[in-house]
């Protein structure tokens, strides 16, 4: 019987979530590469993992990210499969966003997922293959009141992936973008304390198993995007043709925040 060949798969935000659902999903022959603030945390969270190491990070320090980039790939030579996940977000007014909490949120977002991108991509070409998976949302497909800043965040990174998805075709590394929307996880315990907003959208939340299957089967093979669910997939593409009436029936019939 021919053995199965050993993957690395590297995973940020990868304290808890949808992170800690797309690694129970994994084979144990898999080398888990799980990157985020607290070392510790993740060595408790993932303790049954056969092959596993943990890796703490400020995403927000640009010098960081590049030293780990080079220290993972002294450790394991290779990269098969990077998701860039670590992202928050918070429902507040326009108006109420200080300058500090957006440059937060696009540093951690969007900007650490470009350097890793970009980083971990070059690798990935010099060696002719490789799979990088963004997690984005469909807030970065339809943007809603209240959620400007995180949109912004989501749109800025689909973009860049679109770009990078074709720099990165003739070197046979897949870029991948997933477009969840609403995910029952902690992500709302900052984004929406109150908790009233999974509830009114109970019925288009998914949960982090649902959308960790659909990455895990992805991996390693050339998709383009992820969508889900089906009614929000639906709601993006009115959004596109449709952009008047998408933007009247979000201000007054489908505003949940």
């Amino acid at each position: 019987m021919t053995q199965k060949r050993q993957r690395v798969i590297a995973i940020t935000g990868a304290s808890g979530g949808l992170a800690e659902a797309i690694i129970k999903l994994l084979p144990q022959e898999d080398m888990v590469v799980a990157i985020g603030r607290n070392k510790e945390k993740m060595d408790r969270l993932y303790a049954d993992r056969v092959n596993f190491q943990a890796y703490s990070l400020n995403s927000r320090d640009d010098q960081a990210v590049a030293k780990l980039v080079d220290r993972l790939y002294a450790d394991f030579t290779k990269i098969d499969v990077f998701i860039n996940n670590a992202g928050f977000g918070e429902f507040k007014n326009f108006d109420q966003f200080d300058a500090g909490t957006i440059r937060e949120t696009f540093d951690v977002n969007t900007l650490a997922a470009i350097n890793f991108s970009r980083l971990v991509g070059e690798k990935m070409a010099q060696t002719g293959s490789g799979h990088i998976i963004n997690i984005a949302s469909m807030a970065g497909k339809m943007a809603t009141a209240k959620f400007s800043i995180y949109a912004a965040t989501k749109f800025a990174l689909i973009g860049y992936s679109n770009a990078l998805r074709l720099e990165l075709a003739d070197s046979h590394v897949y870029v991948t973008t997933v477009n969840p929307g609403p995910i029952s996880t902690k992500f709302f315990d900052r984004a929406d304390p109150s908790g009233n907003y999974l509830k009114a959208v109970g019925r288009f939340s998914l949960t982090p198993e649902q959308v960790a299957k659909k990455i895990v089967a992805s991996m390693e093979k050339n998709k383009r995007e992820l969508n889900m669910p089906f009614a929000m997939v639906l709601a993006a593409k009115f959004y596109a043709l449709f952009p008047k009436t998408a933007d009247f029936l979000s201000r007054k019939a489908f505003n949940y925040k």
